[in-house]
Formats: structure tokens, sequence, C-alpha cells
């Protein structure tokens, strides 16, 4: 046994000599000098002539303990050698406390150094400020940053708005949907509506109580204008409109307002307005009223809600049955939402309904006119109480065309595309019959007929006039004509109900 030790000494000695030559030694050399100091009980000088090393170099390794130590990288470069970056510290600390239109800009600092004898380059700068930036070297920088999660009792509701699309009479509409989460089930429940307005807030929020059939304890909102009118401050809290705070009252729920910029507070009903616009309405639905797109979305949510949840391994109806038991009872009668106010006539009998004049008869008689506001309708009364006028709001009316000419164009150069585009459920029940003939030639032939005809009319025009616009197009002379049809025999063929 000694006599292997002796050899693995020798060895570790030659590959000391070996390592003292490149000027460094590795761990396992430091180790060989360590055994022949405790082990073989050699000294320091024994140990720097038998390893051919300095005597500070043995006496360092043989006797010192050595232990990993963190590498921490001094910062280098002018900026931090020099004292500049420190200069340039101070600076940006004094700039945080101002308005961001009141701070240096980057050029501006590089600036005032060379005014002070800096001698780098403007690069050499910005780098620095964005590093600076990065860490949050300021007042903040000990504050935790990082989000807590958030627990959600069972009858806590988050809400927001969400826009969706949908098409009516072939044209596209912007819908707002007031979309109403439960965290605890993950039930969700969502409402389309024309705007973003208290009207069609409290509506909104209406409607999903009804079909919930309860009311949720908490309504956690974002600051929507409907709701807030002074989002919450350093020393303030939260101001709600008189109408929300009513609404609350009558219901019996609590509303509880998210701070600003603080998105993740409510991030449920955040990915839930995401989850509905991407599963339900892409492609956009067709809708014949805000009435019947909120039902066959209820439809639509309640299918949903059997899947399993993703955590708890229950169907989410199972959890939202559940939860239901701990929610508040629908009071007996709706709650009446409306905002009303007198406005001024001008003298041509105009108003001002939703950013739109509208001309009410006999309102310049009076001095004052009393407008009630209702989410799809409005009402214009005397100081009397003469209804003289009543109508739906203007947006309501609100539309964006269909881009038919390219996405016609793109049909033409592959006709067989047309029965499963998803523009196809757009198209008028008799245009849609006639350009889907069999015959792709005719098809092609068709389309043409119809692009021509777009370059004068939108599609709703092309559908009203219709049986004129083929009769002008026909050449009798041409008994097999493409165009040349009994359309009278050809509309019996559509089935009831639909639209032409």
């Amino acid at each position: 046994m000694p006599a292997q030790s002796n050899t693995t000494t020798v060895i570790g000695v030659e590959s000391i000599k070996q390592w003292r030559l490149k000027g460094m030694l590795a761990m396992s050399e430091i180790n060989c000098i360590k055994v022949l100091r405790n082990q073989k009980s050699k000294s320091v000088n024994s140990i720097a002539e038998m390893l051919g090393i300095n005597w500070r170099t043995a006496k360092k390794y043989a006797d010192k303990d050595w232990v990993p130590q963190e590498n921490v990288q001094p910062k280098q470069g002018m900026m931090h050698e020099e004292g500049w970056g420190e200069i340039v510290s101070d600076w940006l600390i004094e700039d945080y406390k101002l308005p961001y239109k009141k701070r240096r800009t980057n050029k501006a600092i590089f600036a005032q150094l060379q005014a002070i004898g800096f001698e780098g380059s403007y690069r050499t700068v910005c780098h620095f400020i964005k590093d600076w930036r990065e860490g949050k070297i300021n007042d903040d920088s000990t504050k935790d940053k990082g989000y807590e999660r958030l627990q959600h009792p069972p009858g806590e509701a988050q809400v927001d708005f969400g826009l969706l699309e949908a098409v009516k009479d072939g044209q596209y509409v912007d819908v707002h949907g007031l979309s109403l989460s439960l965290p605890y089930s993950n039930a969700t429940f969502c409402v389309p509506l024309p705007s973003e307005n208290q009207e069609c807030f409290l509506k909104g929020l209406e409607t999903i109580f009804k079909q919930m059939g309860a009311v949720p304890r908490v309504l956690r909102i974002d600051n929507l204008k409907a709701a807030v009118i002074k989002p919450r401050g350093r020393h303030q809290e939260v101001e709600f409109t008189h109408e929300l705070h009513q609404f609350s009252a009558y219901y019996g729920c609590e509303i509880q307002a998210c701070n600003p910029y603080s998105g993740h507070e409510k991030g449920h009903v955040e990915n839930k307005v995401g989850y509905i616009r991407y599963n339900f309405t892409t492609p956009a639905p067709v809708m014949t009223s805000y009435e019947q797109l909120t039902d066959w979305l209820e439809d639509q949510l309640t299918q949903d809600r059997q899947r399993q949840h993703y955590v708890k391994q229950q169907t989410i109806e199972d959890l939202y049955q559940d939860e239901h038991q701990h929610m508040l009872h629908l009071p007996d009668q709706d709650y009446p939402i409306f905002k009303e106010k007198w406005v001024k006539a001008n003298k041509y009998g105009e108003i001002v309904v939703d950013q739109v004049k509208v001309h009410v008869p006999k309102s310049y008689n009076f001095g004052q006119v009393r407008l009630v506001l209702y989410w799809d309708q409005f009402k214009v009364t005397s100081p009397n109480g003469e209804i003289l006028m009543k109508d739906v709001r203007p947006y309501m009316h609100k539309r964006r065309q269909i881009p038919w000419q390219g996405i016609l164009s793109s049909w033409l150069d592959k006709p067989r595309a047309i029965e499963y585009s998803r523009y196809q459920p757009y198209l008028p029940v008799r245009i849609f019959e006639y350009i889907r003939i069999e015959d792709h030639r005719l098809r092609k032939e068709r389309l043409r007929w119809l692009i021509h005809q777009l370059a004068q009319h939108d599609m709703e025009q092309i559908n009203d006039q219709f049986y004129d616009l083929i009769d002008n197009d026909l050449q009798p002379e041409h008994d097999d004509h493409p165009y040349d049809v009994d359309w009278s025999l050809y509309d019996q063929n559509i089935p009831r109900g639909e639209s032409t």
C-alpha cells in the first residue's frame, strides 16, 4: 500500500510540474499539494523543492483553505472605471421624478457629458442608459415587481368588454361583447352590445344575471368610463358613477375596481375575452339582431361548460352549479336602465344623439326637450311629456362593407373554393345559389358578371335589384345564355325563412 501511495504522489508531482510550466494549477494538483502537506507531513520548503514551485505558491496551496467563491465580473469601460456612469445615473434618477416629456433624451445627456470633458462615443452612453433602465436602478429597485396569485372564492366574478365581429345584412358589424367570468368554476357568460356606454354596460350585466338566474356577490371591473368617474389614486379611493352605485345597491352585489394599469387583477376575464373571440366569433357569425346573437352565444357557452376544468378534474358545469349556491337571489323586478338629460335643439330642429345630428319635429318650438337614452333606442319628449320622436340609436346602424371585390376575384381563380369559403354564409341566398352552378365555366362567367355589378352597386343592392340587373344583361338571341333562367321558379327553391 505505501509503495502505491508513493507512486500516486510521484505522478501528481510530475503533473504539477507540467501545469507549473503552463503558469496555472488545476484542482487535482492543488489536492496533491494538500496530500503532501497533511498526509505526508512534508514541510513547505520540501514541497516547493520537490515540485519546483515558488515557496509562496507552495505555502498558499498547502496551508490555505481553498473554497469556491462567486465569480463577480467587475464592470469595465470608461462609464464605470472613470465615474461617468455615476454622473449619468444621478441624472436619470432626477429625470425619473419628472413627467416623461420633460426628461432628457440620450442625445441631450451625451451633449452634457461632452461639455464636462467626456471623450467617449454616443453609442457608449446609449448602451449604459439601456442597461441602467433594464436594471431598474432607481428608487423603485427595492420594490417587489412580481404578481401575487389571487384567490377566488365562489360567487366572485370579473367583467370586461371585448371587441367581436359579426355580419348583418351582408355587412360587418363591430360588436362589443360584455364578458363575465367566474374564476372559481371557470364558467363564462357574454352579451353582445352595440357600444360600451353606461346604458349598454348595465343592460349587459342585467342580461347576464338573468342568464345565470342569480347575482354574483362581487364584481371586479376595469376602470371603464361607463362605471368609474375617477380611478384609484395614491391617497384616494376609486369613485364610481351614481348610476352604478344604484345598480349595485339594487342587486346587492359589491363592485371592486382594479388598480390602474393592473390588468392582471382581472386576468381570468381577459383570457375569456380572447377565448370567446377565437372559438365562437372567428369567422364572424351571421346575426339578425342583438337578441338573436345573445341567445346564440348563450347556447354556445352553455355547451362549453360541459368540458373538464383544467385543474379541478370536474366539469365546469358541475363546478358552476356548486358555485351557484353561493350567489345572491335575483330581485323580483327588472332594474330600469336609461339615462335622461335636457338638450336644446338648433334652429333646424336638430339635436345630437351619439355624436350624430338627428332631426326632431317641433323640437325648436321648446327651449329644451327631454332626451331619454336606452341601450338600443332613444326617445325625445317635450317639457309637457309629449313624445316628439322615438327611434333606434344611431350607432345601431353602424356597418362596414365586406370587401367583396377581392373575395370574388379570389374565387375567380379558384372557383371550387366557393362552397368552403368562410365568406360564403355572408352572401344572400339567391346570389350564392346563382354562382354555385356545377359548370365551372359558367360559374366563372357569373362571378365576372357579379364583379362587374359591384363596380356600380353594393351586394345588398344587387340582391334587391337582382331581376332587373339580370334582365338588362340578357341576350334574347341566345337561347342557351347562362343567365336565361326563370327566376320566379328559382326563388321557390330557396328554403323558407332564409334571407334572400
